[in-house]
């Protein structure tokens, strides 16, 4: 689960356009996490390895790295000269997979281009416009910033895309664009800081057949740019793009499945580690700081964000300082990044004996959880797997509707930890085989303690799977 903030037009919980599929759902934990150290129990020890947590921005983990929870992020954020890992831990045995991670190849990406403006002929749209973010990246490999300067990608109906950039940055952006499709002959148009960057966009436009007709902007394109070149181009149509790249990104690749898969599998493996290096007394920011460890260890970067006892029934966690004691529950909620995709794992566990209700909340969420990969298959709603999950909580006693369980059943995922489609009520689109979502029921009782149990779901051809095992039990989460 990555917290989010609902757009202007779009509806909490999932809510949003008019199939319910929200797609301005934000993910706001893009802040650079830095954890505070952790002292081990020992101090006797003659060696130790020391693990140095370097920023990492979110976009980069989950589509971030840290906490899972914007509340727990802000509190994670301090300075930390580094860790301190003895070498026969748990976390210290850890060996990388970095090596098992095979980057998107050039091939990969043409094939990405040709689907998209297939898509395009189709909803006869006669180029899309792809600033700085996560869809620019998908389609050419360049991974770039917005900022106040237009840094742009034109992809027309036919024929290869053109870029526009800042003069002072022509270099830079060679760079990148020379390791996708086009070589080191990319079409690419400059301008100084006394130039209109949107004119020379509408000029390149032109050259390239479209002066007239419908223009796709890519969602996430800064309202600024939008406005500008809806003035520049007063000809064409601004139109929205996201049925074209949210059409392309929903379905994955056996590459793009395969990056998920290992980072599903390394967050787990992460979550363990730390786990068996857990003692009453724990800070939640130590703990964090132990999970981030691990998955530095394991090759990529990462973490997560323990919430403890009454803290486990906000979804997207407390500021508050909270520290772990026996009998309390332990929710931690994060991912990591491989190539770029997320992972999103969510882990709830008790230090010591839980509590009969404890238990027994755990096992109504672990069921609507099997429900609902046993649910989900090609051609059903996005809608009936929310629903199909939703009645195991509600029948149990924790209902109705949003009362306990809170937040939709899942997300979509990729190169960002939430993206289109949404498992939520409303969204009547099909599934389809290679779509790639979050499972994640919970029950939040306000005041005593939540459960959620979170695993990344693949569609497959005739049902669905989850990447890694779900959680076992409170006193044996990874089995």
């Amino acid at each position: 689960m990555a917290a989010r903030a609902v757009a202007p037009g779009s509806i909490g919980r999932g809510g949003g356009g008019s199939d319910g599929c929200p797609y301005r759902d934000p993910d706001l934990r893009d802040a650079p996490y830095r954890p505070p150290p952790y002292r081990p129990r020992s101090r006797s020890r003659k060696h130790v390895f020391c693990v140095t947590i370097r920023d990492v921005k979110r976009r980069h983990f989950l589509g971030t790295l840290g906490t899972g929870i914007v509340a727990a992020s802000a509190q994670n954020r301090k300075e930390a000269p580094g860790l301190t890992i003895p070498p026969d831990s748990p976390i210290g045995q850890l060996k990388s997979r970095k090596n098992e991670a095979t980057p998107i190849s050039v091939e990969e990406r043409r094939q990405r281009l040709e689907r998209a403006q297939k898509l395009m002929r189709e909803s006869k749209t006669d180029a899309i416009c792809l600033a700085g973010g996560s869809s620019l990246e998908y389609f050419s490999g360049v991974q770039w910033g917005n900022s106040e300067r237009l840094f742009l990608m034109v992809i027309p109906g036919k024929g290869d895309p053109f870029f526009v950039t800042p003069a002072f940055e022509e270099d830079r952006a060679r760079e990148q664009i020379a390791n996708g499709p086009w070589g080191a002959q990319p079409h690419v148009y400059t301008w100084n800081e006394d130039d209109s960057p949107y004119s020379l966009a509408a000029a390149g436009l032109k050259e390239w057949g479209v002066s007239t007709g419908r223009l796709g902007i890519e969602e996430k394109t800064p309202y600024v740019f939008v406005e500008a070149l809806g003035k520049s181009a007063p000809a064409l149509k601004i139109d929205s793009a996201t049925a074209i790249t949210s059409g392309c990104r929903m379905i994955k690749s056996r590459q793009e499945v395969a990056l998920m898969r290992l980072g599903a599998e390394v967050t787990v493996q992460a979550y363990e580690a730390a786990w068996k290096m857990i003692r009453e007394g724990m800070t939640q920011h130590e703990f964090g700081s132990l999970i981030s460890a691990a998955h530095q260890r394991l090759g990529f970067p990462g973490g997560g964000g323990p919430q403890v006892g009454e803290y486990s029934a906000l979804p997207h966690g407390s500021v508050t300082p909270q520290q772990i004691r026996q009998g309390t529950i332990v929710l931690v909620d994060g991912g990591c990044n491989v190539e770029g995709y997320a992972s999103d794992i969510t882990r709830t566990f008790v230090l010591g004996k839980p509590s009969d209700k404890m238990k027994r909340v755990f096992d109504i969420v672990h069921q609507a959880q099997t429900k609902a990969v046993a649910t989900a298959r090609p051609g059903l709603p996005c809608e009936a797997v929310d629903a199909a999950a939703r009645k195991v909580i509600v029948d149990a006693g924790f209902g109705p509707g949003y009362k306990y369980f809170s937040h939709r059943l899942g997300h979509g995922m990729g190169l960002d930890g939430h993206e289109w489609p949404y498992l939520v009520k409303g969204n009547k689109l099909p599934l389809a085989a290679d779509m790639t979502f979050s499972d994640e029921p919970g029950i939040y009782i306000k005041g005593e303690f939540g459960v959620r149990l979170e695993d990344d779901m693949h569609i497959t051809e005739n049902g669905a799977e989850l990447f890694t095992k779900q959680s076992v039990s409170l006193e044996q989460p990874f089995g």
